[in-house]
């Protein structure tokens, strides 16, 4: 297939002919500009359905555009894109959240509506190329662009403390992607490529110094899920950040650090992967306890919701490093399930923020009888976060435990039991959060003339709640599409294992 028109390449870089048609619109359309970003979205989503038509789970790479580039001291960079099993879900993930989130801005985004939405469209160009990019310096090129509509999403359209919010994200996360940025020269220059396929092939080349590349790589990606203690920028930036930002940085931005994690971590440095995995997966296990208790203690509705994902991005990290097919499984598509859960409680937050302009949980109650679709929804929503049986939660969080709970790499049920704890947490959190905004009597004279729900933010929930549902009924279709690559994935890891006995 020619390189110019791949569908890896048509789909990453699609959302940018968007960015480009809204310079050309006149700045007093603002319609004009939300349904061209809107359609921009819808057609990249469906060109991502037209990819996902064609990836075979048992090829190790889909799709593959591979096209020599750029040269740095001699080793080739390589415009490399491809997608596997891994990757799969995060793409469709991106896809189907971005229209979405655009469709919630309809009336939450006056000012400077150009500018927030080709910010918007540039970071989905940016996630999916994370998401696809097989070459090091072409993944980080991406990794670094995602930062920089991001920090203006934040900054420009955020809360009272957006610079501050704004500038701590870009911090952090640069200040750890400069020794991943080192790392990934090191290998370059020791092995001659930066092809992340090459390289897990021949991973026993950094045998010496496994360790210190996992660390160099592992920081970034810890930073980014955020893993405990890593995750203090994650508050702020969720609070500070508009609605939207503060979907689309659950929904995808975070599970880049757990997809690091998943593509070079674990392929390229297996050996430690292994030897680092018990010390992974008790930072996972703290912040799940950690998380939900922090969670229980707020009284923001948004910053509830904000510490709930470092709980739950516990979760996926213990998976990650369970080293097994379930663990590594369950990971995966937690990551998507946390995407829509999380992504729709932002969502219905900002729904009642739009209409009250506040958070405190102590200035609703009885919402249930002035609101009752606006309380469906979150009741739906609530349940499928704390993993009740039947929705998506359920799944992602029951085959961790399996995973964690059976796992040689981690040598220790205990890790399991404890998360289990967090599950209850959640419970306790979440059930709190419903039972203070829903329940009981109407108690304040501003929630008595609430508008419910109307057909647009409907429709936003609509296919979020099917979501919900289908994942948690029939997994099976997504479990398909992973499993190959994972177990892929696991033998690499056991071969290497085998090494260290």
């Amino acid at each position: 297939m020619e390189f110019g028109i791949n569908p890896l390449v048509l789909m990453t870089f699609f959302p940018l002919v968007g960015v480009v048609v809204l310079v050309l619109i006149a700045p007093q359309q603002k319609n004009a500009m939300r349904w061209t970003a809107l359609i921009t979205s819808l057609i990249t989503f469906g060109i991502s359905m037209w990819v996902l038509s064609q990836f075979d789970p048992a090829e190790s790479t889909n799709l593959a555009v591979r096209q020599d580039w750029l040269k740095m001291a001699g080793v080739p960079i390589q415009f490399f894109m491809g997608m596997d099993g891994l990757s799969v879900l995060m793409v469709l993930l991106t896809t189907f959240l971005t229209p979405i989130v655009i469709l919630s801005t309809w009336k939450a985004v006056e000012d400077q509506v150009r500018g927030f939405l080709m910010f918007f469209l540039m970071l989905e160009t940016g996630m999916l190329g994370v998401f696809l990019a097989l070459d090091l310096v072409l993944f980080y090129i991406f990794w670094e662009f995602t930062l920089i509509p991001m920090y203006f999403l934040i900054g420009v359209w955020g809360g009272k403390r957006r610079i501050y919010a704004a500038v701590k994200f870009f911090l952090f996360t640069m200040a750890g992607s400069v020794l991943m940025l080192l790392a990934i020269l090191y290998i370059g220059m020791q092995t001659g490529t930066f092809s992340q396929p090459d390289l897990a092939a021949n991973h026993y080349l950094f045998s010496g110094v496994q360790m210190i590349l996992f660390l160099a790589f592992g920081l970034a990606f810890a930073i980014k899920v955020p893993v405990f203690p890593l995750h203090t920028w994650l508050p702020d930036a969720h609070v500070e950040a508009p609605t939207a930002g503060s979907v689309i940085l659950a929904g995808v931005l975070l599970k880049m650090g757990a997809y690091g994690f998943l593509r070079f971590n674990l392929s390229l440095f297996p050996e430690a992967s292994i030897k680092a995995a018990p010390y992974m997966a008790a930072l996972a296990v703290i912040g799940i306890i950690y998380g939900g208790a922090v969670a229980f203690a707020q009284k923001d509705a948004k910053k509830l919701v904000a510490y709930s994902s470092v709980a739950h991005l516990g979760f996926v990290v213990l998976g990650i490093f369970a080293l097994n097919t379930e663990g590594l499984s369950g990971a995966i598509l937690q990551m998507a399930n946390h995407g829509i859960s999380t992504g729709a409680l932002f969502l219905l937050v900002g729904m009642i923020y739009e209409r009250r302009h506040t958070r405190d949980l102590a200035e609703f109650g009885g919402l249930w009888k002035v609101m009752p679709i606006f309380a469906g929804l979150t009741l739906v929503v609530t349940l499928s976060s704390i993993g009740l049986p039947g929705l998506n939660g359920f799944v992602g969080e029951f085959t961790i435990l399996l995973g964690s709970f059976g796992s040689t790499a981690l040598g220790s049920p205990w890790f399991a039991g404890i998360a289990t704890i967090g599950v209850i947490i959640a419970a306790v959190y979440l059930l709190k959060m419903f039972e203070k905004m829903f329940l009981g009597p109407v108690t304040k004279e501003e929630n008595r003339g609430l508008k419910d729900l109307n057909l647009r933010e409907i429709i936003t929930m609509a296919p979020l709640v099917v979501m919900i549902f289908w994942l948690g009924i029939y997994p099976k279709p997504f479990f398909d599409l992973i499993n190959p690559a994972v177990e892929h994935l696991v033998e690499l890891v056991q071969a290497a294992s085998m090494v260290l006995k």
